[in-house]
Parts: structure tokens; sequence; C-alpha cells
């Protein structure tokens, strides 16, 4: 019984290894930045970071379930830098979707720029 015990184990355990890790958002944060060419962790005056920024944007990335926050911070950002708000939902599970129409009410209505990043 031990031995079968300990045989379930190490099959989860390896299960558990070989599987897909999950990105963070710094991952997403950078495959973003770099593709429009901006700059990651750009640290403002009062010590705030916008989590890249580029010619045109103040971009906050985030993941889905943080959408309320991602709105507030992209306007903070926008207005600090003298850019365009801009925010890169992360979008990874199907149930994400309430997030997302949840951000386009408010993009639409304050002129934020969103980025929708797929999973």
């Amino acid at each position: 019984m031990k031995v079968l015990i300990l045989v379930l184990y190490l099959l989860v355990l390896v299960g558990c290894s070989s599987a897909t890790p999950k990105h963070n958002e710094r991952y997403y944060q950078t495959k973003l930045c770099n593709s429009l060419d901006g700059e990651m962790e750009v640290v403002l005056e009062d010590k705030t970071r916008v989590d890249c920024l580029t010619d045109e944007y103040a971009i906050e990335v985030d993941f889905a379930k943080k959408w309320a926050e991602s709105v507030g911070q992209s306007l903070y950002y926008g207005h600090m830098t003298n850019k365009a708000p801009a925010i890169a939902l992360i979008v990874k599970k199907d149930k994400d979707e309430r997030y997302l129409k949840r951000v386009k009410v408010l993009t639409d209505k304050y002129g934020i720029k969103l980025f929708v990043i797929d999973k």
C-alpha cells in the first residue's frame, strides 16, 4: 500500500513538473513592450512605474481580473507622462472574457487604448 501511494505521488510530481509553465505578468509585459519598441518599468517622479512607455502610450499591463486597477493606473500614467493612456489586458481563459467586456466600457468612454494579450 505504501509503495502504491509513493508511486502515485511520484506520478503526480512528474506530471506537474512537465506541464507547460504559467507565465507571469512580466513575461507578457516584455513581449508587448519589445514588440512596440517601448521602454519597460519607467520610474516617474513620484516613484510609480509605468509598465511600458512608448512614443505614443503609457501602458499598464495586467491580468484580466485586475481590469479595474488597470483603468486608474493607465489614466494616471498617461497624465504623468503626457502620453495616451493604454491597457494591455492578459486574457488567459474563457471566463476572463467577462473582465474584457467590463474594461471595454471604460476604455471606450475615456479614450484608453486597449491591447488584448491572449494566452
